[in-house]
C-alpha cells in the first residue's frame, strides 16, 4: 500500500480521494455516504474539516501538492471514518481495504509515546493490541451479516432451477406439466428453513457454497417422489 502520508493533530488521516482510490469507489460516493449518515459522523473523532486559515497553513506545510487552488474545505478522515465510509459500502473490496490501511498505514506507529516506567508502557501497548482486536472482531462481524449480492442470487435461483426439473424429469415430462408448481414450493420452503431467512436473498455470503451444495444435494420427500413418479408412470402407460 503506497499511500502519501498525511498527518493532522498527531494522528494519520486520508484525503477523501485517497479513501476512494482505496475502496474502488468514486469521490462522489464517500460524499454521499457523509452526507446520507451526517450524524454519525463526529468532527475530531471521524474527519476533521479544514477551512479558512487552518486550511491555509495546512496548505502551506505542503503535505498534499494537488490540492486544487480553489479548494475552501477539505475533510480529512481518520481510522474511525474509514471504519463508517467501510460499512456504509458494505463490500468485500471496502473491507479488506480497510483492514489494509489500518494495518499499514494508520496502525504504523510514528514514535511512541514516553513513559514514567514499564508498567505504563506495558499497560498502553495492551490496550493498543485491544482496540486493534475490538475493530478486526467488529470487521469480521460484518463480513458475516453481507448478504449475497444479485449475481450470486441468480446462481443459486438457476441451480435451483434445474435441480427441480431435474427431479420432475423434465420439461417434457408429465410431472412438470402437472405439479411444479408444488414442488418449486416444496423446495424454496426446506431452503428457506434450513438456512433460517424469510427469502433466498437473505443468505448470509458466508454461507453462498453451503446454499450451492444444498441445492446439488436435495432430493424430493419421499411422498412427493412418490407423487412424481405417480404422474410420469401415467405419461409412459396412459
Amino acid at each position: 500500500m503506497n499511500l502519501t502520508v498525511i498527518q493532522l493533530r498527531g494522528n494519520r488521516v486520508l484525503t477523501t480521494a485517497q479513501l476512494a482510490e482505496n475502496y474502488e469507489v468514486d469521490v462522489k460516493q464517500i460524499s454521499k455516504n457523509y452526507t446520507r449518515n451526517a450524524e454519525r459522523y463526529m468532527e475530531g473523532k471521524h474527519f476533521y474539516l479544514l477551512q479558512g486559515e487552518e486550511l491555509r497553513e495546512f496548505r502551506a506545510n505542503r503535505q498534499i501538492d494537488e490540492l486544487p487552488s480553489n479548494l475552501n474545505k477539505l475533510y480529512l478522515w481518520t481510522e474511525k471514518g474509514a471504519w463508517l465510509h467501510a460499512k456504509s459500502l458494505n463490500t468485500d473490496k471496502a473491507w479488506e481495504a480497510y483492514e489494509l490501511l489500518v494495518d499499514e498505514y494508520y496502525k504504523v506507529i510514528e514514535q511512541p509515546p514516553q513513559y514514567n516506567s514499564l508498567e505504563l508502557a506495558l499497560k498502553a501497548a495492551l490496550e493498543h493490541e485491544q482496540a486493534i482486536k475490538e475493530i478486526k472482531t467488529d470487521v469480521d462481524c460484518l463480513k458475516e451479516s453481507m448478504r449475497i449480492d444479485g449475481l450470486q442470487q441468480q446462481e443459486i435461483q438457476q441451480a435451483a432451477k434445474q435441480s427441480i426439473v431435474h427431479a420432475l424429469g423434465g420439461k417434457d415430462s408429465n410431472a412438470y406439466q402437472e405439479i411444479s408448481k408444488k414442488v418449486f414450493s416444496a423446495f424454496w420452503n426446506e431452503f428457506k428453513q434450513y438456512f433460517k431467512v424469510p427469502r433466498y436473498g437473505d443468505i448470509p455470503k458466508v454461507k453462498y457454497e453451503e446454499a450451492l451444495r444444498f441445492i446439488s444435494l436435495w432430493r424430493p420427500s419421499t411422498s412427493l417422489q412418490i407423487e412424481i413418479d405417480s404422474c410420469n408412470s401415467q405419461m409412459a402407460f396412459g
